[in-house]
């Protein structure tokens, strides 16, 4: 189910009416309620993706108990393991199998040995896999690594691995954050339900207005760039950028919010990653759920930085390698990957990839320094260059791209159409980027004022978007990272 269709505009407000007006006294029945609720949700692409996730949970919720109870070492270790492979052999059958057959059949035909492509397998790529086995995973690794102890509430633990708003595309939760939410009783509150809908309208609009509308865009460019002059492919670039970030944090901006409707706080996922002024900063603000979690659960274990620089940056390259294969089961993917650790390498060996942890033209500033929008600028192109290897069919595409970007630099008027929405989130962007949203000029003391001001956001975000369905036919164009 789509956050951006009607089926969704339905389900919520059914879900939110069941969830606090039939189950309020007792946590676990609201627990219940939100449990089947994700598992319509979650079925409601395919209704054998729901013995995956229900394996899932069912295997490191004992593996959790297991590990937490055995007094050996070794016996902790060896459940942690099967933690481990069973979470990663399922991710890897499911969106890996495929790329790893293909690549055996072309290394032996390079050799001469041709072979017959019926080895491949015609394996379905589960919706969110990429997610809930990350946060399946990561709590048997806090258990083992002491920083939480398991629940024996299956049905909790079940709906921390299985909630809804977060469950295909993230953020990736901890359990330390997120379990614990659904260990006590949550009452109503009439803010939370204010912030998530604003949440929710600010996500609707970045993904249907900004996302959607450079979307199409993107899709002609990329598709006939052999054609096209180097100016509209800088531009095509530039508008993918946004369109990315459009669509992916729109997303994380609605799955916050729609948690916040059920009392639930979910972490931030981006923290206005055009703005940063190097690589570093970058990704500390851009997919933070899933950058925190390769620093916490693979660069650390590893060594991280203690070890000497050799190994250091050897471990940047695992995580940042990994990370690109995470997205997807391409070469291009990992091609992505390996830039952006090139990228970090210079500022991780001159030691400044953490001198920027504030955020930019702080204090009472209004617009940034000379030298802050230079920094802003180099990094914005240095990442959007890289996102070529994302947005390409294949890394030989990408490097055809690269190479007619610089020719006949000429931007026709009919292709900057898409700019405005650039500017647009540019600029809304900025105005909230110390405290995350704007903040309206005025209180509801009263009650009524208060449920008028909700019922009104609500009257706009249902025929908002239906509205934008129906004009821009976004139900059509899922989001983008629904894919990995």
């Amino acid at each position: 189910m789509l956050f951006n269709s009607i089926e969704y505009l339905i389900f919520l407000p059914v879900v939110f009416i069941i969830h606090w007006y039939t189950f309020t006294k007792r946590f676990k029945a609201q627990n219940l309620t939100i449990l089947i609720s994700s598992y319509f949700f979650y079925g409601w692409w395919d209704w054998r993706f729901l013995t995956l996730i229900s394996l899932s949970i069912i295997v490191d919720y004992f593996i959790g108990l297991k590990i937490h109870y055995s007094q050996d070492i070794k016996v902790r270790k060896s459940f942690l393991w099967v933690s481990i492979c069973f979470n990663l052999g399922l991710l890897g059958f499911f969106k890996y199998c495929n790329f790893f057959i293909d690549s055996w059949i072309d290394l032996l035909a390079s050799f001469g040995y041709e072979q017959n492509s019926i080895w491949t397998l015609n394996v379905i790529l589960p919706v969110g896999i990429s997610f809930y086995t990350f946060q399946t995973m990561s709590y048997s690794l806090d258990i083992y690594y002491k920083k939480i102890k398991p629940t024996k509430d299956f049905i909790s633990f079940a709906t921390f691995v299985s909630f809804f708003p977060q469950l295909v595309a993230g953020p990736i939760e901890r359990a330390t954050n997120l379990l614990p939410q659904f260990l006590l009783r949550r009452g109503f509150c009439f803010d939370n339900c204010i912030q998530g809908l604003r949440l929710i309208l600010w996500g609707m609009f970045k993904k249907l207005v900004i996302a959607d509308s450079l979307g199409w865009r993107v899709d002609y460019i990329f598709d006939n760039f052999q054609i096209l002059d180097g100016g509209i492919l800088i531009l095509g670039l530039i508008y993918f950028s946004f369109q990315i970030y459009c669509d992916f944090s729109g997303y994380s901006d609605i799955a916050i919010g729609t948690a916040k409707l059920f009392g639930i706080d979910l972490m931030p996922n981006f923290k206005f990653p055009y703005f940063s002024r190097d690589i570093g900063e970058f990704w500390r603000r851009w997919h933070i759920s899933l950058s925190s979690w390769f620093r916490d659960y693979l660069y650390i274990p590893l060594g991280g930085s203690r070890n000497g620089q050799w190994v250091s940056i050897r471990n940047i390259f695992i995580i940042f390698t990994l990370s690109g294969f995470w997205h997807g089961a391409e070469w291009k993917y990992i091609m992505w990957g390996l830039v952006h650790a090139l990228l970090f390498c210079p500022l991780f060996l001159s030691g400044k990839n953490r001198i920027y942890t504030n955020s930019i033209a702080g204090n009472k500033n209004i617009f940034p320094s000379i030298k802050e929008i230079s920094q802003i600028t180099i990094t914005f192109f240095t990442t959007t260059f890289a996102w070529v290897f994302f947005r390409s069919d294949s890394i030989y595409e990408a490097f055809l791209y690269l190479g007619k970007l610089f020719t006949n630099l000429t931007l026709p008027s009919n292709h900057l159409g898409g700019f405005k929405y650039v500017l647009i989130i540019t600029i809304l962007d900025w105005l909230i980027r110390k405290n995350g949203r704007l903040k309206p000029k005025f209180t509801l003391n009263k009650k009524i004022y208060q449920w008028i001001y909700l019922i009104s956001l609500i009257i706009v975000i249902v025929f908002g978007t239906i509205s934008l369905i129906f004009l821009a036919n976004s139900s059509e164009r899922p989001f983008i990272y629904f894919q990995f």
